[in-house]
């Protein structure tokens, strides 16, 4: 595992915590406790919290399909210039990808105490709040040839549509991206999302995305907060 500095984690690296340093802010814990940030302005994550150290990505101020975007903040440390920095998870290939951001190119922090576990071997989602279960459902993965991703990841945005059979009514867009195209409106996102097809959950069904049974989707939708960190296991 890479240290408090460098790019990033692999996509199934541990939380934050193991990777900060001494004198760090540990802003999420990516089970209990996180917080998220929308971009204030356009910037460049850095590999390290220094602005002549190499550019990792450039921020994104709305997601695929035109929501605003969201960043999970990891760690926050106060360089030797004074400069405030945060650390971040890079919503972009390849997942698992770590960085750095002035603090200045976030806008205000939100927490959750909320979690969601996708275990890929029982076929199941799990929604913890303050590390107890609130809901489990089961679900419908990637196949073989188009798997779901394991890693770690969080919810972007939250998706409602009047009239969509293959994605029935809700909706909730992740930060992973599928290493082939998924049936996510953008193309390579994985998302969480309702179904037509009721009868092949649980299974492995996809390409890529997680499907639900509707009624448990719209449940699962109400009761996760965009901000949620997802282990994709």
């Amino acid at each position: 595992m890479a240290g408090a500095g460098a790019a990033g984690t692999g996509a199934g690296g541990t939380g934050a915590g193991a990777a900060a340093g001494a004198g760090d802010r540990i802003l999420s814990d990516e089970r209990v406790s996180s917080r998220w940030a929308y971009p204030a302005r356009v910037a460049t994550i850095r590999e390290r919290p220094a602005v002549d150290a190499a550019a990792v990505a450039r921020t994104e101020l709305l997601t695929e399909v035109g929501r605003p975007n969201v960043y999970l903040a990891l760690v926050e440390r106060r360089a030797a210039d004074g400069r405030r920095w945060v650390r971040i998870r890079v919503p972009d290939r390849p997942n698992g990808r770590t960085g750095w951001l002035p603090r200045d190119a976030l806008g205000p922090l939100h927490r959750v105490a909320t979690q969601l576990v996708v275990d890929r071997r029982t076929l199941r989602a799990t929604l913890r709040r303050a590390g107890r279960t609130v809901l489990t459902v089961r679900i419908g993965i990637g196949a073989a040839a188009t798997p779901t991703p394991a890693g770690r990841y969080w919810i972007r945005e939250k998706l409602r549509f009047a009239a969509q059979p293959v994605y029935g009514t809700h909706a909730l867009g992740t930060s992973a991206y599928a290493p082939t195209l998924t049936e996510w409106p953008a193309g390579g996102v994985v998302g969480l999302h309702g179904t037509d097809q009721p009868e092949l959950i649980p299974g492995r069904p996809s390409h890529g995305c997680v499907r639900i049974r509707n009624a448990e989707m719209a449940r699962l939708w109400r009761l996760t907060p965009i901000g949620t960190p997802v282990l994709i296991r």
